[in-house]
């Protein structure tokens, strides 16, 4: 693989684009508050002193066990197993996520152009497996890869796997992410990137990635991929 192949200059379309890979909490799930409510209950549970909920909501994105080391550094393993514990209960009981409006659409517009589609999540694959059933949208992609099946974002790892398993090199492949975890992610990887800002990081922390375009939500995708080329006029 080439230089070429490898690194996309900021702000350039990739040519040939083949396929797309989002990330789920906070890009196609509206699930800050319940990840939050769950990461707020497992602290309590364990007696640990309570957290600011811009604090907790940073760490979305991450894999949980980086999560903890983030908000409670210097812990043994012990201590992360009965956090993971406590908050994978909180987690599984509620049910408040719902899907951004227009997701399902632009995901089946997306398809019905061709494009192959991954997701590249810091949930769980058994968590993750739980909300593809809930909300219907097992057989939309084409590849998926989970914090606890290779290392966490930034690391490339999830996304090198998904465009292996898919036969796609980065330079046809878009990561859509809401976090600064999403573009560092794709930079590492090689990859483009697409921002959003319907989850937890800022325009301004996110077009400090230089991504492809800043979006307001994943419904905004499919009226910039025909601007600029990516669905054909």
């Amino acid at each position: 693989m080439t230089d070429a192949d490898r690194n996309i200059e900021p702000g350039t379309v990739p040519g040939e684009v083949r396929l797309i890979v989002f990330d789920w909490d906070g890009t196609l799930m509206d699930s800050e508050a319940q990840i939050v409510a769950c990461l707020h209950a497992a602290i309590k549970d364990l007696g640990l002193e309570p957290l600011g909920d811009r604090v907790v909501s940073n760490v979305i994105g991450l894999g949980l066990r980086e999560a903890i080391d983030t908000l409670v550094p210097g812990r043994d393993a012990n201590f992360h197993q009965a956090f993971v514990g406590h908050y994978r209960r909180h987690w599984f009981a509620s049910d408040e996520s719902r899907l951004f409006d227009g997701v399902r659409e632009t995901l089946e517009i997306c398809r019905q152009q061709g494009f192959l589609l991954g997701v590249a999540t810091g949930k769980s694959r058994r968590g993750f497996d739980k909300v593809l059933r809930e909300t219907g949208l097992t057989d939309y992609f084409n590849a998926t890869r989970c914090a606890d099946e290779a290392p966490s974002k930034p690391h490339p790892q999830m996304l090198h796997d998904v465009m292996e398993q898919l036969d796609v090199l980065p330079r046809q492949t878009i990561m859509v992410g809401d976090t600064e975890y999403d573009m560092e992610m794709a930079t590492n990887a090689g990859a483009g990137k697409v921002a959003v800002t319907s989850g937890v990081h800022s325009e301004t922390r996110l077009n400090r990635h230089a991504p492809l375009i800043c979006l307001e939500r994943i419904s905004d995708m499919p009226v910039w991929m025909s601007a600029t080329g990516i669905i054909p006029g």
